[in-house]
């Protein structure tokens, strides 16, 4: 079985997959039209339609120590419902967003998915007899996006059972079998991901059964440095009111300036929690001071703070 450093070598494939990055995105909130999972989020895009993003947020919100918590604790019967219409609940996509800034949610999501998926892939590997770390990464790959059951029967037919071929030859062979079935599929967001199997035909060719670092993987580093940085969209500062935010180059960029939209947001501004302080949020800013008798200028100092935030 994969050792630790092999582990996080095989989830940070999946995490440039799922978001794009290495560490993974534990604020990415999607909404794909066509998408049968509808509303997705996180490290590993956990699903409304499958219930799992109902279980991640209340294992978040059972936490003591969840910042924002509260905020999200309202919404858990209608996750628990599986209600569609959070498809296009922004507030709570803003939410979901900020979230990422608390590292308990990033603890959480880690603890999650690690039961949900890799746990499961694990003995999914160990049932059949696979233990190298590409051949689990491979299994894992599959047990986080769907259809394991179906291919690994499929090649066990066509091939042989891993006991037969060996487990390098027989996941050669997965990967193949996946990549056709992906791209014969008349849903055309699974078409799109053979780009998944792909990437594992390449370090399978590179033979890279040990998942040595570094590693390049669809263009993004893997290696010791980049497992250990903070994750994309994820900050823990600036402090708000440290510093004032204007929409002047370079964008401010943070903490405070995610806390101060998640407020604009509460007011029902129509801002996206990026943590940018960009054109957008600058137009937020002066349509909350025109609305309540401020200078307008769209910038926020302390004074703004305290009144946004109360702090």
């Amino acid at each position: 079985m994969p050792t630790a450093s092999q582990k996080q070598t095989a989830q940070a494939i999946i995490n440039i997959f799922e978001t794009g990055s290495v560490r993974g995105d534990y604020g990415n909130v999607t909404v794909v039209p066509e998408d049968p999972g509808h509303l997705t989020f996180g490290r590993s895009q956990t699903t409304l339609a499958s219930g799992n993003l109902s279980d991640l947020i209340q294992a978040y919100c059972d936490n003591p120590g969840a910042r924002i918590g509260a905020r999200m604790a309202p919404l858990l019967p209608r996750l628990l419902a599986r209600d569609l219409t959070l498809d296009e609940d922004f507030k709570f996509h803003n939410v979901l967003r900020a979230s990422a800034d608390d590292p308990v949610m990033r603890d959480t999501q880690d603890a999650f998915f690690d039961r949900v998926y890799w746990d499961a892939a694990i003995r999914q590997a160990n049932a059949i007899d696979i233990s190298g770390p590409l051949c689990v990464t491979v299994v894992y790959d599959s047990v986080v996006h769907g259809s394991w059951r179906l291919i690994r029967d499929r090649v066990n037919q066509n091939t042989g059972p891993v006991s037969a071929v060996g487990e390098e030859t027989w996941c050669t062979a997965y990967v193949d079998a996946r990549r056709a079935w992906l791209a014969s599929q008349p849903n055309k967001l699974l078409r799109k991901t053979v780009y998944r199997m792909d990437a594992l035909r390449r370090l399978i060719d590179q033979g890279q059964w040990g998942l040595p670092l570094p590693l390049v993987v669809r263009e993004q580093e893997i290696s010791t440095a980049t497992l250990a940085a903070l994750p994309p969209n994820s900050y823990d500062g600036p402090q708000p009111g440290t510093r004032l935010l204007a929409a002047q180059a370079p964008l401010p960029r943070g903490l405070d300036v995610r806390l101060i939209q998640l407020a604009l947001s509460d007011d029902d501004r129509d801002i996206k929690c990026d943590a940018v302080f960009g054109s957008a949020s600058a137009k937020c800013v002066r349509e909350y001071q025109a609305a309540n008798g401020l200078p307008v200028t769209g910038v926020v100092d302390v004074a703004l703070v305290h009144r946004l935030l109360g702090t």
